[in-house]
Protein backbone atom coordinates (compact mmCIF):
# COMPACT_ATOMS: atom_id res chain seq x y z
CA UNK A 1 0.00 0.00 0.00
CA UNK A 2 3.01 2.33 -0.10
CA UNK A 3 2.32 5.22 -2.44
CA UNK A 4 -1.45 4.94 -2.05
CA UNK A 5 -3.23 8.28 -2.30
CA UNK A 6 -5.96 9.13 0.17
CA UNK A 7 -8.72 11.66 -0.33
CA UNK A 8 -7.39 15.09 0.61
CA UNK A 9 -10.67 16.07 2.28
CA UNK A 10 -10.47 13.00 4.55
CA UNK A 11 -6.88 13.83 5.45
CA UNK A 12 -7.88 17.42 6.20
CA UNK A 13 -10.75 16.26 8.40
CA UNK A 14 -8.42 13.95 10.33
CA UNK A 15 -5.78 16.65 10.63
CA UNK A 16 -8.22 19.23 11.98
CA UNK A 17 -10.39 16.94 14.12
CA UNK A 18 -10.62 17.59 17.82
CA UNK A 19 -11.80 14.03 18.41
CA UNK A 20 -11.19 10.93 16.28
CA UNK A 21 -13.08 7.71 17.05
CA UNK A 22 -12.08 4.32 15.65
CA UNK A 23 -14.10 1.10 15.71
CA UNK A 24 -12.28 -2.16 14.96
CA UNK A 25 -13.67 -5.59 14.24
CA UNK A 26 -12.64 -9.14 13.50
CA UNK A 27 -11.03 -8.26 10.17
CA UNK A 28 -8.21 -6.50 12.01
CA UNK A 29 -7.42 -9.48 14.24
CA UNK A 30 -7.79 -11.95 11.37
CA UNK A 31 -4.59 -10.51 9.94
CA UNK A 32 -2.82 -11.67 13.11
CA UNK A 33 -4.12 -15.19 12.66
CA UNK A 34 -7.11 -14.91 14.99
CA UNK A 35 -10.04 -16.77 13.36
CA UNK A 36 -13.17 -14.68 12.95
CA UNK A 37 -16.05 -15.84 15.11
CA UNK A 38 -18.02 -17.11 12.13
CA UNK A 39 -15.14 -19.11 10.64
CA UNK A 40 -15.90 -22.81 10.44
CA UNK A 41 -14.60 -24.71 13.44
CA UNK A 42 -12.00 -27.36 12.77
CA UNK A 43 -10.62 -30.50 14.39
CA UNK A 44 -12.50 -31.70 17.45
CA UNK A 45 -14.78 -28.66 17.24
CA UNK A 46 -15.90 -29.18 13.63
CA UNK A 47 -19.27 -30.61 14.70
CA UNK A 48 -20.13 -27.54 16.80
CA UNK A 49 -21.85 -24.34 15.74
CA UNK A 50 -20.19 -21.35 17.45
CA UNK A 51 -23.57 -19.61 17.50
CA UNK A 52 -24.79 -22.44 19.76
CA UNK A 53 -21.84 -22.22 22.14
CA UNK A 54 -21.89 -18.47 22.77
CA UNK A 55 -25.02 -18.19 24.90
CA UNK A 56 -25.79 -18.21 28.62
CA UNK A 57 -28.15 -21.12 27.96
CA UNK A 58 -25.36 -23.19 26.42
CA UNK A 59 -23.14 -22.55 29.43
CA UNK A 60 -25.91 -23.46 31.86
CA UNK A 61 -26.64 -26.64 29.89
CA UNK A 62 -23.06 -27.75 29.26
CA UNK A 63 -20.48 -25.64 31.12
CA UNK A 64 -17.73 -28.17 30.45
CA UNK A 65 -17.93 -27.95 26.66
CA UNK A 66 -18.42 -24.19 26.55
CA UNK A 67 -15.56 -23.57 28.98
CA UNK A 68 -13.25 -25.91 27.11
CA UNK A 69 -13.99 -24.19 23.78
CA UNK A 70 -13.43 -20.70 25.16
CA UNK A 71 -10.26 -21.74 26.92
CA UNK A 72 -8.93 -23.12 23.64
CA UNK A 73 -9.75 -19.80 22.00
CA UNK A 74 -7.94 -18.00 24.84
CA UNK A 75 -4.84 -20.15 24.35
CA UNK A 76 -4.92 -19.59 20.58
CA UNK A 77 -5.20 -15.82 21.02
CA UNK A 78 -2.28 -15.72 23.44
CA UNK A 79 -0.07 -17.11 20.66
CA UNK A 80 -0.98 -14.28 18.28
CA UNK A 81 0.94 -11.04 17.85
CA UNK A 82 -0.23 -7.54 16.91
CA UNK A 83 -0.08 -6.80 13.19
CA UNK A 84 0.78 -3.51 11.44
CA UNK A 85 -2.80 -2.22 11.84
CA UNK A 86 -2.68 -2.69 15.63
CA UNK A 87 0.73 -1.03 15.79
CA UNK A 88 -0.30 1.89 13.57
CA UNK A 89 -3.39 2.56 15.68
CA UNK A 90 -1.31 2.59 18.87
CA UNK A 91 1.15 4.99 17.24
CA UNK A 92 -1.69 7.17 15.98
CA UNK A 93 -3.14 7.39 19.47
CA UNK A 94 0.18 8.55 20.92
CA UNK A 95 0.66 11.11 18.17
CA UNK A 96 -2.85 12.47 18.69
CA UNK A 97 -2.10 12.90 22.40
CA UNK A 98 1.02 14.89 21.50
CA UNK A 99 -1.05 17.13 19.20
CA UNK A 100 -3.85 17.61 21.72
CA UNK A 101 -6.38 15.56 19.76
CA UNK A 102 -8.72 13.14 21.48
CA UNK A 103 -8.47 9.59 20.10
CA UNK A 104 -10.95 6.91 21.15
CA UNK A 105 -10.39 3.29 20.18
CA UNK A 106 -13.47 1.06 20.36
CA UNK A 107 -13.13 -2.64 19.56
CA UNK A 108 -15.45 -5.57 19.09
CA UNK A 109 -12.44 -7.87 19.37
CA UNK A 110 -11.86 -9.93 22.50
CA UNK A 111 -8.17 -10.74 22.03
CA UNK A 112 -6.39 -7.82 23.71
CA UNK A 113 -4.08 -7.37 20.69
CA UNK A 114 -4.67 -3.61 20.69
CA UNK A 115 -3.32 -3.42 24.22
CA UNK A 116 -0.41 -5.68 23.30
CA UNK A 117 0.47 -3.19 20.55
CA UNK A 118 0.47 -0.33 23.06
CA UNK A 119 -3.01 1.18 22.74
CA UNK A 120 -4.39 2.65 25.95
CA UNK A 121 -7.91 2.99 27.32
CA UNK A 122 -9.37 0.62 24.72
CA UNK A 123 -13.15 0.33 24.94
CA UNK A 124 -13.95 -3.40 24.70
CA UNK A 125 -17.64 -3.57 23.89
CA UNK A 126 -17.65 -7.38 23.70
CA UNK A 127 -15.35 -8.07 26.65
CA UNK A 128 -12.15 -10.13 26.55
CA UNK A 129 -11.19 -13.78 26.20
CA UNK A 130 -8.22 -13.14 28.47
CA UNK A 131 -10.53 -12.25 31.37
CA UNK A 132 -12.73 -14.75 33.19
CA UNK A 133 -15.48 -13.92 35.65
CA UNK A 134 -16.63 -15.71 38.78
CA UNK A 135 -20.29 -16.63 38.41
CA UNK A 136 -20.77 -16.19 42.13
CA UNK A 137 -19.05 -12.89 42.93
CA UNK A 138 -18.77 -11.39 39.41
CA UNK A 139 -15.12 -10.63 40.14
CA UNK A 140 -12.95 -10.54 37.02
CA UNK A 141 -9.28 -11.36 36.53
CA UNK A 142 -6.90 -12.06 33.67
CA UNK A 143 -5.65 -15.56 32.93
CA UNK A 144 -2.54 -15.65 30.74
CA UNK A 145 -1.15 -19.02 31.75
CA UNK A 146 -1.67 -22.47 30.25
CA UNK A 147 -4.86 -24.45 29.88
CA UNK A 148 -7.17 -24.68 32.85
CA UNK A 149 -6.73 -27.98 34.74
CA UNK A 150 -10.45 -28.74 34.59
CA UNK A 151 -13.67 -27.62 32.90
CA UNK A 152 -15.59 -25.80 34.09
CA UNK A 153 -12.92 -24.16 36.20
CA UNK A 154 -13.89 -23.39 39.82
CA UNK A 155 -13.14 -19.86 40.98
CA UNK A 156 -11.34 -19.15 44.21
CA UNK A 157 -14.62 -17.78 45.57
CA UNK A 158 -16.66 -20.95 45.24
CA UNK A 159 -18.31 -20.22 41.92
CA UNK A 160 -17.41 -21.26 38.40
CA UNK A 161 -15.36 -19.25 35.91
CA UNK A 162 -16.90 -18.11 32.65
CA UNK A 163 -15.22 -16.04 29.93
CA UNK A 164 -15.77 -12.33 30.44
CA UNK A 165 -17.24 -11.89 26.98
CA UNK A 166 -20.66 -10.80 25.82
CA UNK A 167 -22.75 -13.79 24.79
CA UNK A 168 -25.75 -13.66 22.50
CA UNK A 169 -28.71 -12.45 24.50
CA UNK A 170 -26.57 -10.48 26.96
CA UNK A 171 -26.28 -6.67 27.10
CA UNK A 172 -23.02 -4.90 26.43
CA UNK A 173 -21.04 -3.88 29.53
CA UNK A 174 -22.76 -0.69 30.67
CA UNK A 175 -19.63 1.43 31.04
CA UNK A 176 -18.17 0.34 27.70
CA UNK A 177 -21.47 0.84 25.89
CA UNK A 178 -21.85 4.37 27.25
CA UNK A 179 -18.26 5.30 26.38
CA UNK A 180 -18.59 3.94 22.84
CA UNK A 181 -21.88 5.71 22.16
CA UNK A 182 -20.53 8.94 23.59
CA UNK A 183 -17.45 8.77 21.38
CA UNK A 184 -19.50 8.01 18.26
CA UNK A 185 -21.94 10.78 19.03
CA UNK A 186 -19.40 13.50 19.77
CA UNK A 187 -16.42 12.76 17.52
CA UNK A 188 -15.46 14.78 14.46
CA UNK A 189 -14.27 11.77 12.44
CA UNK A 190 -15.39 8.17 12.83
CA UNK A 191 -13.62 5.27 11.08
CA UNK A 192 -14.83 1.68 11.04
CA UNK A 193 -11.98 -0.79 10.40
CA UNK A 194 -12.33 -4.50 9.67
CA UNK A 195 -15.93 -4.82 10.77
CA UNK A 196 -18.78 -6.65 9.07
CA UNK A 197 -21.19 -3.83 10.03
CA UNK A 198 -23.68 -6.58 10.88
CA UNK A 199 -23.40 -6.98 14.66
CA UNK A 200 -25.46 -4.50 16.65
CA UNK A 201 -25.31 -2.34 18.62
CA UNK A 202 -21.71 -1.74 17.44
CA UNK A 203 -22.83 -1.64 13.80
CA UNK A 204 -25.00 1.33 14.70
CA UNK A 205 -22.11 3.53 15.83
CA UNK A 206 -21.33 4.66 12.30
CA UNK A 207 -24.96 5.72 11.85
CA UNK A 208 -24.83 7.62 15.14
CA UNK A 209 -21.61 9.35 14.15
CA UNK A 210 -22.93 10.34 10.73
CA UNK A 211 -26.24 11.62 12.11
CA UNK A 212 -24.26 13.69 14.63
CA UNK A 213 -22.32 15.41 11.88
CA UNK A 214 -19.05 13.48 11.93
CA UNK A 215 -17.05 12.65 8.83
CA UNK A 216 -17.29 8.87 8.44
CA UNK A 217 -15.01 6.35 6.76
CA UNK A 218 -14.63 2.61 6.41
CA UNK A 219 -11.57 0.40 5.90
CA UNK A 220 -12.46 -3.18 5.09
CA UNK A 221 -11.39 -6.02 2.81
CA UNK A 222 -14.89 -6.36 1.35
CA UNK A 223 -17.92 -4.07 1.01
CA UNK A 224 -20.30 -4.06 3.97
CA UNK A 225 -23.75 -2.62 4.71
CA UNK A 226 -21.94 0.54 5.84
CA UNK A 227 -20.07 1.04 2.56
CA UNK A 228 -22.85 3.09 0.96
CA UNK A 229 -23.41 5.06 4.16
CA UNK A 230 -19.93 6.35 4.97
CA UNK A 231 -18.34 9.38 3.33
CA UNK A 232 -15.18 7.48 2.39
CA UNK A 233 -14.72 3.76 1.76
CA UNK A 234 -11.27 2.19 1.42
CA UNK A 235 -11.23 -1.47 0.38
CA UNK A 236 -8.21 -3.53 1.37
CA UNK A 237 -6.37 -5.05 4.30
CA UNK A 238 -6.26 -3.01 7.49
CA UNK A 239 -2.61 -3.93 8.00
CA UNK A 240 -1.78 -2.19 4.74
CA UNK A 241 -4.21 0.71 4.65
CA UNK A 242 -4.02 1.98 8.25
CA UNK A 243 -0.20 2.39 8.33
CA UNK A 244 -0.30 4.06 4.89
CA UNK A 245 -3.07 6.39 6.06
CA UNK A 246 -1.02 7.39 9.09
CA UNK A 247 2.00 8.12 6.90
CA UNK A 248 -0.10 10.28 4.57
CA UNK A 249 -1.71 12.06 7.51
CA UNK A 250 1.63 12.85 9.11
CA UNK A 251 2.86 14.25 5.80
CA UNK A 252 0.01 16.80 5.85
CA UNK A 253 -0.21 17.55 9.57
CA UNK A 254 0.47 21.13 10.43
CA UNK A 255 2.15 22.07 13.73
CA UNK A 256 -0.39 23.17 16.30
Amino acid sequence: MSGVEFNSDLLAALRDAKHIAILTGAGVSAESGVPTFRDALTGLWAKYDPMQLATPEAYARDPETVSRWYDQRRLNVLKCKPNPAHIALATWQRECAQRGQAFTLITQNVDRLHQAAGSADVIEVHGSLIEWRCTRTMQVREYRGGAFPQYPMPSEHGGLLRPNVVWFGEPLPEEAAYAAEHAAGFCDVFISIGTSALVYPAAGYVHLAKSSGAVTAEINRDPTPATDIVDYSMLGLAGEIVPALLVSLNATTRPR
